[in-house]
């Protein structure tokens, strides 16, 4: 399978440069299924009902989300009726929506998409080794799913890099979000799990981790509160991740980064 997964959407800068870049990149690199980290997509702090639509109407299979996924008031009822739609899923039991989700691709593949949420750091979420250990014991690679993605959202790298050893070799990938910045070190562990510490961010990195830099820097030069974290609105720059796996097994063939936009570095997969 080939598998496309775009890193946190931040505000109005962030989709747009989805809707412009997706279509390249699905006429490229033709994939089967693409995943979005979508909890920073409306004015940067959580996502709406309109927004996940706009999204599945360019293509997105699944959107993942993260510690912002409540921010937005109206989103408890329609993450109960849309199952693309996640949340972490080691949130206590009785939360609105669901922390997985199994689609199916053009040729009846089954693709498994698993949303949890580090505790370094973070709020004390129930343990999230455990929460996908038990997730997975529902669904196991190569038989009853043919590509298990986890994304792991966690402020620490020392986390999310145990997460994706920890399951190397039963799942097809292990991605991390939050940071907004990506790492430099895709690869493929020794038990075959695709692994990226941070995909990055779809926003404008002329910015502090896609937000206006102005509210920020003074934060942390007065320590003083002023006004509310706004989104960067200049050009953004699309970060993701590319995957392919074996069909028989699931495991990874290749990882491959995906940067296009304004600001770093491009890079894109040949295929």
């Amino acid at each position: 399978m080939r598998i496309i997964y775009l890193g946190d959407l931040i505000g109005r800068s962030g989709r747009n440069i989805v809707a412009e870049k997706l279509p390249e990149i699905k006429d490229r690199l033709k994939p089967d299924a693409i995943i979005v980290n979508g909890e920073n997509s409306a004015a940067g702090f959580g996502i709406t009902e309109k927004i996940a639509s706009e999204l599945f109407d360019l293509g997105v299979s699944v959107i993942s989300t993260g510690n912002h996924v409540w921010d937005q008031k109206d989103i408890k009822s329609y993450i109960n009726s849309e199952p693309r739609l996640i949340r972490p899923i080691n949130y206590p039991e009785g939360t609105p929506g669901k922390g997985s989700t199994v689609i199916e691709d053009k040729r009846g593949r089954r693709l498994l998409v698993i949303n949890v949420m580090g505790r370094v750091f973070m709020d004390p979420l129930d343990d999230p080794f455990r929460a996908v250990d038990e997730e997975l014991k529902r669904h196991q690679l190569g038989s009853s799913v043919h590509f298990t993605l986890v994304d792991i959202h966690a402020e620490a790298t020392s986390e999310k890099m145990a997460m994706g050893h920890y399951l190397d070799g039963r799942v097809s990938f292990v991605v991390g979000t939050h940071s907004h910045i990506p790492t430099a070190d895709a690869q493929i562990f020794d038990g075959g799990t695709a692994y990226q510490t941070d995909a990055g961010m779809c926003g404008d990195y002329n910015s502090v981790i896609g937000m206006d830099k102005k509210e920020p820097i003074s934060r942390f030069t007065r320590k003083l509160r002023g006004d509310r974290y706004s989104p960067a609105l200049g050009p953004a720059t699309l970060c993701g991740v590319y995957v392919e796996t074996d069909d028989k097994t699931g495991l990874a063939k290749r990882i491959e980064p995906i940067r296009m936009g304004a600001r770093l570095i491009e890079t894109f997969p040949e295929v």
